[in-house]
């Protein structure tokens, strides 16, 4: 059996990854070794593999990773940038499966979502590529959610607006989300079931708390609860993007592996839900399709993808962050045509980020390299 390496499984990622290994019993065909960049030589005792409680290893012990035949990560870049060069540098041939993103845009490195580009991982395994990373969260869910209208050579160009958890920013920035709910139940519990206060006093009770200088907003600079924010990461220099939305375009042909570039563009916007990203999509495509044409398309996307249909009730219960989350499943709907073009339609998809968006194409890459 191969022996694998698991760093930053503590993480959001890495627990729900580690998760998903236990119900799906891959651990049972690999030899587990499991690191720490803080805590090695501590035993873990929340969970066991094969019924056996383990020892962390030092994650910046070089000797021990290089013999490892496979290295998985969820510990961030920082830890990547420290050892992944490094190692290749010592001669080290083994497979390295990345969460992080600053490898995605190597030549040697292969961004891998395998309901997708399987034929391309295969392939790239057959000519010796060894470095593989899972792509930017949004970019997979909406590969997953209409990877068949590119696959059909459909699209002329996208623009996207996300819709994204603060789960996707990191644990710190999820819990000062609850901390700023917390903060505002606290201080307006006592107004909401007085008949005698006016809504709208009650109202600018929370703003005036929202400005409240002990109010929790360390992570995110502001409050999230009761607003939003139309910024995510930082700005690519030259550009208008911020990166998060520059990574479409990039890793959605790099994944493709496209000849001629599909343009792809929009803007990226943080909203106080904890999990689950949601995604509008308005797609111009370069034949006259109808929405049945394209209901059909997208449901043979792969076996994830549930069609929600276009009424009130469905969308509501079904088309919502709350609906998806820890769930595999990928809810398309409001799949229309719009007035401004026959080719134009607007779709709107909802997914699990931590799932799709980031553990699952990892966990599924290390499958096929055992």
């Amino acid at each position: 059996m191969k022996t694998v390496g698991f760093i930053g499984w503590r993480g959001m990622v890495g627990s729900v990854l580690i998760k998903r290994m236990i119900k799906k019993k891959d651990f049972d065909n690999i030899n587990a070794i499991f690191f720490s960049t803080s805590q090695y030589g501590e035993t873990i005792n929340h969970f066991s593999i094969k019924n056996k409680f383990l020892t962390l290893e030092n994650a910046y012990d070089f000797k021990k990773l290089y013999e490892l035949d496979i290295i998985l990560t969820c510990q961030g870049s920082e830890y990547t940038n420290k050892v992944y060069f490094k190692l290749r540098q010592m001669g080290w041939k083994g497979y390295w499966i990345d969460a992080a993103s600053n490898l995605r845009t190597l030549k040697e490195s292969l961004i891998v979502l395998d309901p997708i580009n399987l034929k391309d991982i295969k392939q790239k395994l057959n000519l010796g590529i060894k470095t593989f990373v899972g792509c930017n969260c949004t970019v997979s869910l909406m590969l997953m959610a209409i990877g068949s209208l590119f696959k059909n050579n459909l699209i002329d160009w996208i623009f996207i607006s996300t819709y994204q958890a603060a789960s996707g920013a990191g644990s710190k920035f999820m819990k000062e989300l609850i901390l700023q709910m917390g903060y505002i139940s606290q201080n307006i519990s006592s107004f909401i079931n007085n008949s005698s206060i006016n809504i709208i006093d009650i109202e600018r009770q929370i703003s005036k708390y929202m400005n409240d200088p002990y109010f929790p907003k360390k992570n995110f600079h502001v409050p999230l609860i009761n607003s939003l924010i139309p910024w995510i990461d930082k700005k690519i220099k030259n550009t208008n993007q911020t990166k998060e939305e520059w990574k479409g375009q990039f890793e959605t042909n790099k994944i493709l592996n496209t000849k001629k570039i599909i343009p792809i563009d929009g803007t990226c916007v943080r909203i106080p839900t904890l999990r689950s990203h949601s995604q509008s999509f308005t797609i111009k495509l370069n034949k006259n399709l109808s929405v049945n044409n394209v209901n059909n398309i997208i449901l043979n996307s792969n076996k994830w993808v549930k069609i929600i249909p276009n009424n009130f009730d469905d969308t509501i219960n079904y088309l919502t962050p709350s609906s998806v989350s820890g769930k595999l499943n990928i809810h398309v709907g409001r799949i229309k045509k719009l007035n401004i073009d026959k080719n134009c339609f607007s779709i709107f998809s909802v997914g699990d980020q931590l799932l799709w968006g980031a553990s699952e194409p990892l966990r599924r890459m290390l499958k096929l390299l055992i």
